[in-house]
């Protein structure tokens, strides 16, 4: 199987200046991606919740409406907030240059890293100009091997999400995209996902194949299968936020409120605490407590 590193070092990826892989602290990604609903004013205040939580970076979507989606499924019918069709949700949702501009500039004011996924080459050009500090592939891409190919060409860290993905899809991913600035994310697809279907042991199988930095995207609506991905070894987490789970839009129902990823930045640095080295000791703590409740000591 293929190698980032063959030499025993750990694998790292330097997005923006910090360092993701082992050893390092867990890079917390708050995914808004359409959560903004199409209003700027909303998306500068999940920028401003995933700023209070101490996360490490927000991510978009970006996408070329007319090249994602076929003639045939904007013409659709679908009741929303823009209009009747589902052409008028997929426009009503997508930020141009003055809202993107506007988010750039507040993201520099908070000093709050973004970035995002951009869905087609043109997207990818158009992220471009911002000078974004990496980008990312979302799952559903993962098999277009002409985008992967150009999002490389920037030259930036990629970061690469493989829900719905069978291990010989990611195989060819990776060596599309080859192992250098690498972040593979383990996900599952569904939106909410239920907990019999994360597989997070999956972690541990990408990590062993790949030698690349492995995170998690998650789409479930709790806390503790994220937290027990940092202690399985993801090195990056990345979930969606909402100011209100039952606000209208697909995503917000797998997304976290405000108290939920300001818990999950505090439970993955406590999990990270607690990891240690794995070399087994004595605590200097542990120490008193020995001579106060130890009435054999070690033989000689």
């Amino acid at each position: 199987m293929r190698n980032a590193l063959t030499n025993g070092s750990r694998p790292e990826v330097l997005i923006g200046n910090k360092l993701v892989g082992d050893g390092h602290p867990c890079y917390i990604v708050a995914e808004i991606g359409i959560n903004h609903n199409g209003d700027i004013d909303l998306a500068r205040r999940l920028i401003s919740v995933a700023v209070a939580a101490g996360c490490d970076a927000v991510k978009f979507q970006k996408r070329t409406v007319e090249v994602v989606y076929t003639p045939e499924e904007l013409a659709k019918p679908r009741e929303n907030p823009f209009g009747p069709t589902n052409g008028d949700l997929k426009h009503g949702l997508e930020f141009g240059h003055d809202e993107y501009r506007l988010i750039d500039r507040y993201c520099r004011e908070v000093k709050m890293p973004w970035f995002a996924s951009a869905w087609d080459e043109k997207a990818v050009d158009f992220i471009d100009q911002f000078d974004t500090p990496c980008y990312k592939i979302a799952s559903a891409s993962l098999t277009d091997d002409n985008l992967l190919r150009h999002t490389r060409s920037k030259g930036r860290p990629v970061i690469l999400s493989t829900g719905m993905s069978t291990i010989e899809e990611i195989d060819r991913a990776v060596d599309v995209l080859g192992t250098k600035n690498l972040v593979l994310l383990h996900a599952c697809s569904v939106y909410p996902a239920h907990y019999p279907e994360l597989n997070l042991k999956a972690i541990t199988t990408m990590r062993e194949r790949y030698h690349v930095p492995v995170g998690y995207s998650g789409h479930e609506t709790g806390l503790p299968s994220t937290v027990a991905a940092v202690a399985l070894g993801a090195c990056c987490v990345e979930r969606h936020i909402t100011l209100d789970r039952a606000m209208w839009g697909s995503d917000q129902a797998a997304s976290l409120e405000p108290n939920g990823i300001s818990k999950i930045v505090s439970y993955v640095r406590i999990v990270e605490q607690s990891l240690g080295d794995g070399v087994k000791g004595v605590a200097e703590r542990e120490q008193p407590i020995i001579k106060k409740l130890r009435r054999v000591g070690a033989a000689a």
